[in-house]
């Protein structure tokens, strides 16, 4: 049995993803996959199975890694807009130094291989969802049906990352997202929770 080579594993995730990113779900396959690695198909089938468990683990990993920044000095029990001032300040850092693998996490998330049993994320759900409950228990934001604070505490922030990531707005002029002027858009968030 050949050993594994970690950074030959990294090397393989990076590209998929790319990849991915590139030419969407349909523009991998393990050879082409190989061929731009500089690898034979058959060394890729050392470190994963097979194409599915390729997906489901570099999704796991990239999923792993914005996690562990966006829970970066976070706590459940901390007060509300702080708390949510970190995420956003933990998640901006992890998109705009991981573009790429944001690109990939988001496509990997809305088509159905989401629904894959391999697919974790439980820690992080549960302490955000903590975190919320904390804060409509103790009437620090209204309460509202929990789809409709996702939507009002993050839909603002991703939609301006979106802006940034494409380098342009809705009307096609240049666009790069500022740390003030991301604060500026919390600010109105906040308002908008806030009893």
């Amino acid at each position: 049995m050949r050993v594994k080579d970690e950074n030959k594993r990294k090397l393989i995730c990076g590209k998929a993803i790319e990849m991915i990113v590139a030419k969407g779900f349909d523009g991998l396959s393990m050879h082409k996959l190989a061929k731009a690695v500089n690898i034979s198909a058959s060394t890729i089938y050392i470190y994963f199975p097979g194409r599915e468990d390729l997906l489901n683990q570099v999704f796991n990993e990239v999923q792993a890694k914005f996690e562990e920044d966006a829970l970066a000095g976070f706590d459940p029990l901390m007060d509300f807009e702080q708390g949510l001032w970190l995420q956003w300040k933990n998640r901006y850092r992890n998109i705009v130094d991981n573009p790429n693998a944001f690109r990939f996490f988001e496509q990997f998330r809305n088509s159905p291989l989401i629904k894959h049993t391999d697919i974790n994320s439980n820690r992080f759900r549960s302490q955000l969802t903590h975190f919320v409950q904390k804060a409509m228990d103790e009437h620090k934001i209204v309460t509202v049906p929990i789809e409709s604070f996702w939507a009002i505490a993050y839909g603002p922030f991703y939609a301006l990352i979106k802006f940034h990531l494409d380098q342009a707005n809705m009307a096609s002029d240049r666009f790069l997202l500022s740390e003030k002027q991301l604060r500026e858009t919390f600010k109105l968030v906040i308002k908008a929770l806030k009893k």
